[in-house]
Order: C-alpha cells, then structure tokens, then sequence
C-alpha cells in the first residue's frame, strides 16, 4: 500500500497545480476551486486504489473528474459559468519593470474577460494547449477524440479567441 501511495503521491505532485488553475477559470471562485481541486483528487485516489496501474491515461482521467465536478457544481447551483475579471494572477519577478507588468496583467485581464464570451469546449482548449502546455495528443487522450480533430479545435478557438479580443 505505501508504494501506491507514494505512486499516488507522484500524480498529485505533478497535476494539482493544472488541475486546480484548470477548475478556478471554470467556477470563478478561489474556494471553490480549492475544494472541488480537493474532491478531484480524493475521487482520484479512491479510484486509483481500486484500478491502480489499470488507469491508462492518469491526466485524461483527473481531467475528466475535473470535468464532471464542475458540471456538477454549477447544476446544483444553476449558475452560468463565468471567469473572474476581478484580478489577474501574479506575475512573478522576471526582471521586468513595473510598466511591463501592468501591461501583462492588464491583457491577463481582458483575455479571462473574453474567455468568458466563449464556448466551454474552446476554454478548455485554449488552457490545456496554452496555459498548461498540453500537446496535440495529451488534450486527444483528455477529450477522447482524434489529433486532427483537437487541431482543429484549437484552430478555431484561437480564431475565436482573436476575434473576441478584436485582432482579426
């Protein structure tokens, strides 16, 4: 038991952090995201105890409790799902000066603002591909669907994205 949890342990290590950015721009909320983070983890765990190694694609399958938790939170809150405008994330240190980082976090801002004017599967797609650095296959494995096909999604959300933001 204690090399699956310290197997378990590894996962987490590796994927909380895409995991929990991945459900914050979908719920809009610090605590909520901190908590449904926490559940896709406890769910991930109960059910790597039970299938351990037999879980083909470890990221696929948090993703998509990530998902399915989501859903679940805004059904049971029949809300629309929204990202925060409120704040953009902090900008570490890269030797760059405050002008610089105004400018960054002011199109942080208008980029979570227009996400919010798109479709969940083309946020998704560009969060995955940009943000958490996914390649064209891993983003397949997650959606289950062909790397052509994800290709083209991302073509599309980025057109999209673009025209939201008015440079196209």
């Amino acid at each position: 038991m204690s090399n699956l949890v310290k197997e378990f342990g590894k996962i987490y290590d590796k994927h909380v952090d895409k995991i929990y950015r991945f459900v914050y721009f979908k719920v809009n909320s610090t605590e909520i995201a901190e908590d449904l983070t926490s559940e896709v983890f406890l769910r991930g765990w109960q059910s790597f105890k039970e299938k351990g190694s037999k879980i083909e694609n470890v990221t696929a399958f948090l993703y998509q409790i990530a998902r399915n938790l989501v859903t679940d939170h805004y059904r049971e809150k029949a809300q629309a799902v929204l990202v925060s405008t409120d704040s953009a994330p902090v900008i570490p240190d890269l030797g760059i000066n405050l002008e610089q980082k105004a400018m960054i976090n002011s199109d942080i801002d208008r980029i979570k603002a227009v996400l919010t004017n798109i479709k969940d599967e083309y946020r998704e797609i560009i969060i995955w591909y940009y943000m958490d650095e996914f390649t064209v296959p891993e983003i397949a494995k997650i959606l289950n669907k062909s790397e052509d096909t994800v290709r083209v999604t991302i073509h599309r959300a980025l057109k999209v994205l673009k025209s939201e933001l008015g440079e196209v």
